[in-house]
């Protein structure tokens, strides 16, 4: 578990561009790539969900099932996508409800990213 934000989104970007560096690396991201693309779109005008929405819904089980970079990338999609920090807690409670005290203890990382978007945002 990773409980630094700053040192993740730091390194993060190296780390997918040297995953897609590697051998078949390149094809996986062009692959999973599309497929996020594609559902993770606005659906709202067919009767779907909103981008802020299915990032809420993605962090949530990125929550539950305990995964670092799906929480530190999807709470800053959830913040681009106008999700309040209110929003983005909510979510994870959501996912705390479903998983118990296990995932409970991933919500400080959910915390950690809110803290560091908020500092940034913070002037001087």
């Amino acid at each position: 578990m990773n409980f630094d934000a700053t040192e993740f989104y730091a390194a993060w970007p190296a780390r997918m561009n040297a995953m897609k560096a590697r051998a078949g690396g390149g094809d996986i991201a062009k692959s999973f790539g599309g497929f996020f693309q594609g559902l993770m779109k606005d659906s709202t005008a067919e009767g779907g969900l909103s981008v802020k929405h299915k990032e809420l819904i993605a962090l949530a089980i990125g929550v539950a099932v305990r995964c670092d970079a799906c929480i530190y990338s999807h709470v800053e999609k959830c913040l681009k996508a106008d999700a309040t920090p209110r929003e983005v807690m909510d979510a994870a409670g959501v996912a705390v409800m479903m998983g118990g005290g296990p995932t409970y203890t991933y919500t400080t990382m959910v915390a950690g990213a809110l803290e560091h978007f908020e500092k940034a945002s913070t002037p001087g």
